[in-house]
């Protein structure tokens, strides 16, 4: 489902960058549609301002761990949909990785994460 919402998401930026006018409709599919495949690994809901923010960054460290891995981890047997995020862990392949006392430390921790290996 990734692949597919990736590719819509690629299609529109080439409408967006071929049109001369800007076409609000299709940049608010472009930020549901790159919501939606951000969202996917996430079990919880987000309701707060930034939804957007937080999930992306989900998204953001999913696509590190794949890049650079994780300590402990081979990262030739981990592909995106292994990578959970809960309220209280994140996970790969139901084994995990960090535990937090609840989903904004958990949070906090991703941006963290991602702050500090510059992703």
């Amino acid at each position: 489902m990734n692949d597919t919402i990736t590719n819509q998401i690629n299609e529109i930026d080439i409408q967006l960058l071929n049109s001369k006018e800007c076409d609000y409709n299709l940049i608010q599919k472009r930020n549901e549609l790159e919501f939606k495949r951000n969202k996917d690994n996430i079990s919880f809901r987000l309701t707060c301002n930034n939804k957007y923010y937080y999930a992306n960054q989900c998204y953001e460290f999913a696509q590190g761990i794949l890049k650079n891995g994780y300590p402990y981890k081979d990262t030739n047997n981990i592909n995106i949909n292994d990578i959970s995020f809960n309220k209280h862990s994140i996970k790969i392949k139901n084994s995990d990785i960090k535990t937090f006392n609840n989903k904004d430390e958990m949070l906090g921790f991703v941006i963290g994460y991602n702050t500090a290996n510059n992703i």
